[in-house]
């Protein structure tokens, strides 16, 4: 079964709002973009901003499509739904008592992500330098 999932990537300046799994989730203790599980009759952008609402405390305003990953896990399969977030209100923080911090695109290889982000990671190091 292929859960979808949207994704925010929360930008400011030349960083990123990363928030870490708790070691119970799958991929636990990995770091990620926040966001999480389309409900059933829900759009990946209501799911994105319903989820950003809950999980880091911003409204989320205009997230632009950035791209789809589907990834294999083995024992789980996700269809990543990612979205660019440079417009919301309130400053993002772990609502769930997760930790959360802003993190540099540059400083992004130094954290530990799911394998099904490396895409996204790669992206903002290739929208990184062309903004540079």
């Amino acid at each position: 079964m292929l859960v979808e999932v949207a994704v925010g990537v929360i930008q400011r300046g030349d960083a990123v709002f990363i928030t870490r799994r708790s070691a119970q989730q799958h991929q636990g203790d990995k770091w990620e973009f926040p966001g999480g599980k389309v409900e059933a009759g829900e759009t990946a952008d209501s799911a994105l901003v319903r989820e950003l609402a809950e999980e880091v405390g911003i409204t989320a305003h205009r997230p632009e499509p950035l791209m789809v990953i589907e990834h294999d896990y083995g024992d789980k399969a996700v269809r990543l739904r990612i979205f660019h977030v440079t417009e919301f209100e309130g400053q993002p923080y772990g609502r769930e008592d997760q930790p959360g911090t802003w993190a540099s695109i540059a400083s992004l290889e130094d954290y530990a992500f799911p394998e099904a982000n490396s895409p996204i990671l790669e992206r903002l190091k290739s929208l990184s330098l062309a903004n540079s």
